[in-house]
């Protein structure tokens, strides 16, 4: 299991919510029941999932958050090797997306509009080649791809990409422009600032 795994298994909230039970001090799905409102039945199959993937572990006649694991993961992730290059040929920028973008996938936006921005410009040089055209459901199949397991969702990924003009939207086809790409390259070392 990697730190991606844990993320994943996260990513639903009858599973946090059983499991913040179990680090609170419920030791069984009944109790993890009574004090979530989950169903018995969604209670016992969140704690089956996460017995499972190694987060909650029996000890004493009850279970318990596995800490030892989340700390195995911890130490693995910072010996994991070298770090992820985007491809910007700049260290800011590098910087900035291996915050943001891991494993090719979008964590989530960050909130400063610059560094929003420079995030945004990313997918679209990675999804979309410039002259191409696409449908709707093209774009939304490549911008659907970064947001698996992320914070952000397709649906405002296209519309700050086409309000960035990254992408042009004219009788539903999408198109990323030559001429904003080589916009963009020009003030990529000004939007890091």
């Amino acid at each position: 299991m990697t730190s991606d795994d844990v993320v994943r298994l996260f990513a639903d909230e009858t599973r946090v919510r059983a499991f913040a039970a179990v680090a609170l001090g419920a030791r069984n799905a009944t109790e993890v029941a009574e004090r979530t409102g989950l169903s018995a039945k969604d209670a016992l199959g969140a704690l089956r999932r996460l017995e499972d993937r190694e987060v909650l572990v029996s000890h004493g006649g009850g279970l318990v958050v596995s800490y030892d694991h989340f700390r195995g993961l911890a130490r693995a992730a910072v010996v994991s090797g070298p770090p992820e290059d985007h491809g910007s040929g700049d260290e800011q920028v590098e910087t900035l997306l291996r915050t943001f973008v891991r494993g090719g996938r979008l964590v989530r936006l960050p909130a400063q509009w610059e560094r929003k921005k420079v995030v945004l410009r990313h997918l679209a040089e990675r999804s979309f080649e410039p002259d191409r055209e696409y449908s709707e459901q093209e774009v939304n199949d490549r911008l659907r791809a970064w947001c698996e397991g992320g914070a952000a969702d397709h649906v405002t990924l296209r519309r700050y990409l086409v309000d960035l003009h990254h992408l042009d939207r004219q009788d539903g086809v999408y198109r990323r422009s030559p001429e904003d790409t080589a916009l963009l390259d020009r003030t990529a070392g000004e939007e890091t600032t």
